[in-house]
């Protein structure tokens, strides 16, 4: 068994990869524990969204932490590594430039692509009992691989792209990218461990730095209009600041249910 990896078990089907690591830490799995699926048919989102994929079209897994060795407020940090590991894994499998990937916060892997910023991949992050005794962050990622563009969904055909299409035909494989993924997020997570996050690397990535976006609150309020300035790495919060010159305010991800960039920053998203 990898010394880093706990458990690790490949499903052709499951509801939901997230919802087998929670049973898994629930039965006592330590860390760090991986499911992988070829197809899901419960796969979620944030704010309770649906998340579906055809079968073996994408790289479906997530990851069970128990991190009695991370400060509760830097739990956020798990997700954070966890993008960051597949970004460059999946810029190495597909040819791409270092950066070609961006990071939409606070939880989507995007490129730009076709005229606007196009959505990869969506991480969500779930947490039970930071600051007790027996704390557990479930990190579930979903990458479009092979998934050519005449297949996308007619609703999200100008929103979203694949490995496959932003690497013109370059075949990329889910097992050798999951494998990538893994070694990159073992140095994350070590790094972490130590007291160490690669800050510089995940603020680089961050394609709403400089950008007006709307904002749409948690609470079912309209959208706000702002200009991204930035993002912290101590909080993970979003910095946003109004065109009437307020100053700058964070922002952090339980306050918001969407994060779009305006039509005149980027069409799609």
């Amino acid at each position: 068994m990898d010394r880093f990896l706990a458990r690790s078990q490949r499903f052709a089907v499951v509801g939901s990869t997230n919802d087998v690591i929670r049973e898994w830490l629930a039965e006592g799995t330590p860390e760090v524990c991986l499911a992988i699926a070829d197809e899901q048919t419960a796969g979620r989102g944030r704010q309770g969204r649906t998340w579906r994929a055809p079968k073996g079209a994408a790289l479906l897994l997530s990851l069970g932490f128990r991190p009695t060795w991370l400060d509760p407020a830097r739990a956020w940090q798990l997700s954070a590594v966890t993008s960051l590991a597949m970004a460059e894994a999946a810029e190495d499998l597909a040819g791409l430039s270092n950066g070609r990937i961006g990071l939409k916060w606070p939880n989507d892997l995007v490129v730009e692509w076709g005229g606007g910023v196009r959505k990869l991949a969506g991480v969500l992050g779930e947490t039970d009992g930071l600051g007790g005794r027996d704390p557990r962050v479930v990190v579930g990622i979903g990458m479009n691989v092979d998934w050519p563009a005449t297949a996308f969904p007619p609703e999200l055909a100008d929103s979203m792209t694949s490995l496959r299409e932003i690497a013109r035909g370059r075949p990329v494989d889910r097992i050798a990218l999951s494998a990538a993924f893994v070694e990159r997020l073992r140095v994350g997570v070590q790094a972490l461990r130590g007291g160490r996050f690669h800050a510089d690397d995940w603020t680089a990535r961050q394609i709403t730095t400089g950008r007006e976006i709307d904002l749409t609150p948690a609470d079912g309020g309209p959208p706000q209009t702002f200009r991204a300035s930035g993002v912290d790495a101590t909080s993970g919060a979003l910095l946003v600041q109004s065109d009437r010159g307020s100053g700058v305010r964070s922002v952090v991800v339980g306050e918001v249910a969407w994060v779009r960039l305006t039509a005149s920053t980027a069409s799609g998203v």
